[in-house]
């Protein structure tokens, strides 16, 4: 049996894992009335993933445990949230409450974490080199070639201590669902190595 590595976020690590953690989906709908009718709903794109579960701090510095995570939500920022089985995701520390009195050996707590979206920078190039191949006379097409062929040369970066494919991804202007389809022996993205190769073009 395997085991699961712990969650951490930036840099505060569960001494042991959540002992329940859940992942909404979430998408706006527009609903309008019909006259003579019923509804009509329209989707209006998808929201944040909102990520919560539950856990307990138990011993004799369960307490204190509890404050060092309470630091980290009130650190505020953003950070990389890593799951031992789900993917890694960017993260805003958005909630952290106490289920009881907490007492000095005993503390049960519920987090919550909502997803940055990255994708806007990635789109933003990609109008921006659509605009200049449009705008682009002859010569344009010679240098479309070329960097054609060149994107065609694969690339690889090394991993280091500390990385994560979110990271490499962002670095590189990609998406980790875009290396996990370049790195098919990248089964699970959470787990890469330092040394590691991983594609990203």
């Amino acid at each position: 049996m395997a085991i699961l590595q712990p969650m951490r976020y930036k840099d505060y690590v569960w001494p042991h894992n959540p002992e329940t953690y859940t992942i909404t989906y979430r998408r706006r709908v527009g609903m309008y009335d019909i006259p003579y009718g019923l509804y009509a709903m329209e989707s209006l794109g998808r929201t944040c993933r909102v990520m919560t579960g539950s856990g307990e701090f138990v011993g004799p510095d369960a307490y204190e445990e509890f404050k060092r995570l309470a630091t980290v939500y009130y650190t505020g920022g953003e950070g990389i949230l890593v799951h031992p089985c789900w993917q890694s995701a960017h993260v805003l520390f958005t909630a952290l409450s106490l289920r009881q009195e907490p007492r000095p050996d005993y503390v049960a707590y519920t987090f919550e974490f909502r997803e940055l979206y990255d994708g806007y920078d990635t789109e933003l190039k990609e109008v921006d080199a659509a605009a200049a191949a449009a705008g682009s006379g002859s010569s344009g097409g010679a240098a479309a070639a070329a960097a054609a062929a060149d994107s065609a040369v694969p690339r690889y970066v090394v991993v280091c201590r500390g990385d994560s494919l979110w990271a490499i991804a962002r670095s590189s202007g990609s998406t980790v669902e875009q290396l996990l389809a370049l790195n098919p022996s990248i089964k699970n993205p959470n787990l890469i190595y330092a040394g590691q190769k991983v594609r990203v073009a």
